[in-house]
């Protein structure tokens, strides 16, 4: 009996072990509840001091807490660590305020994060500044982009899309009112057009019109044609669909400008410089232009072809240096972007705000589009593997980057969406003689069909 009760020990022990690992590897998100959080906690708390020491993250005490140490307890005086907040757990990880020490700053925090990363046994230590001598610690417990599962919390609202997760599990959402023009690189099959698929779907469901470029034939943005206001599929189209939208531009800031006949007694609330300032009633409906495999529209063969291609490219100019105060917001995407396209490629990128770069083919490219606002998110770009499709480096130009990834969604879905919400699409007469051609659908019969016969007389 006693021979069977060890042996049944043993067997429960090693299933349990088991079971963890697997739940590991297939579930991390449970394992970390169960095993992870317990013992990152641990980890956290028997180590703090010792840790924030070992980092250079502490300071000497004040003059008077030293005294009072000395003559309370006659012992030897140590370095203070940062104040430690409440430890809040999540399903992801753990985070943390910390209150800093007269002299420090939140990047001496942040060069310590990788440190601290090992010191607890998480997978991500993230720093981020949240007033005046506090950070937050955000501890990840497993790699979130492994395996992508959006919140299910998503703050979203007029122009404003969650399209991917990023690395400290934070949505990333595409906000075109604050950053209105993106530049998205990516060689083929990293994932751009999956990114390009959730944004253009979860734009689909507001008030927006949807303008697409694609001179692959219109094999990337056809499907979603019955959402599109305007679709152009060769860089001929391209060259009588531009002008439309500079003169749409044009007519919203003579709007503008019609409701700003400031004089003495104008409230204050109807001053305004951009369309947003303008009465609902009287307000344009935004216009976000999605242009895919951008240098097609720079490649020229012949001189007539050349003439066509500076003409394109300085309405886009004028679109991206002018079309944010007329509500009209540009998502440019490629392979490849920089000087080598031809005259007039940098000054279009220089006012591309946003920038987002997946698995590149050479570094070139990735410095194309972070090199000139992160330069150390170049060689996060360039380590990104085949093996992950939408992972992605994105960066601004403030000089922040994050990596993230978009999550899997079909074509069949997206199409789907699109065609859910075709009634969604505003009215926009400029762009009615571009809206591309939806084929109805077929309606089956529900029931038999009946076949008539003659009445015998």
């Amino acid at each position: 009996m006693t021979d069977l009760m060890t042996w049944a020990e043993l067997g429960g022990l090693l299933a349990a072990i088991g079971g963890a690992a697997y739940a590991r590897r297939a579930y991390p998100a449970v394992y970390w509840s169960a095993v992870g959080l317990p013992l990152s906690v641990v980890r956290l708390l028997a180590s703090y001091s010792s840790t924030m020491h070992a980092c250079g993250l502490t300071v000497e005490p004040s003059r008077w807490r030293a005294f009072a140490v000395r003559a309370a307890t006659r012992r030897e005086v140590r370095p203070v660590p940062p104040r430690r907040g409440i430890i809040r757990p999540t399903t992801t990880g753990l985070r943390m305020r910390l209150r800093l020490a007269p002299g420090q700053e939140p990047a001496d925090v942040a060069a310590s994060a990788e440190r601290l990363r090992h010191a607890w046994g998480v997978h991500a230590v993230h720093v981020r500044d949240i007033k005046p001598g506090v950070v937050e610690l955000r501890l990840v417990g497993f790699d979130m982009l492994c395996k992508v599962r959006m919140p299910r919390r998503l703050k979203g609202g007029p122009l404003q899309i969650p399209v991917a997760l990023r690395e400290d599990a934070t949505a990333f959402v595409r906000d075109y009112r604050a950053v209105p023009h993106e530049l998205v690189l990516g060689a083929t099959l990293s994932g751009k057009s999956m990114y390009l698929r959730n944004l253009l779907t979860g734009l689909a469901a507001q008030p927006v019109a949807l303008v697409g470029i694609d001179c692959k034939r219109g094999v990337e943005l056809a499907p979603f044609a019955a959402r599109l206001s305007a679709l152009a599929t060769d860089p001929d189209q391209a060259a009588e669909l531009l002008p439309a939208l500079v003169k749409e531009m044009e007519d919203r800031y003579d709007l503008i400008k019609a409701r700003q006949g400031i004089t003495p007694g104008t409230p204050e609330e109807l001053i305004t410089s951009d369309i947003w300032g303008l009465p609902e009633d009287e307000r344009p409906a935004p216009i976000v232009l999605f242009i895919d495999e951008v240098a097609e529209l720079f490649l020229v063969a012949t001189r007539k072809e050349e003439e066509r291609r500076d003409e394109m490219v300085t309405q886009l100019i004028r679109l991206a240096q002018l079309g944010r105060a007329a509500g009209i917001y540009l998502e440019v995407c490629g392979q490849r972007f920089g000087a080598e396209l031809g005259k007039g490629a940098t000054m279009l990128r220089a006012q591309l705000t946003g920038r987002v770069c997946h698995r590149v083919n050479d570094e070139a490219s990735a410095k194309m589009g972070l090199g000139d606002i992160a330069p150390e998110a170049v060689f996060a770009a360039c380590a990104i593997a085949a093996e992950l499709p939408g992972l992605a480096v994105v960066g601004d130009t403030s000089g922040g980057w994050s990596r993230i990834r978009t999550p899997y969604l079909s074509l069949a879905d997206a199409a789907a969406t699109c065609r859910a919400t075709a009634d969604r699409a505003p009215d926009v007469p400029t762009l009615d003689p571009f809206r591309p051609y939806v084929p109805p659908i077929p309606v089956e019969p529900s029931g038999p069909v009946v076949t008539a016969r003659p009445v015998a007389e």
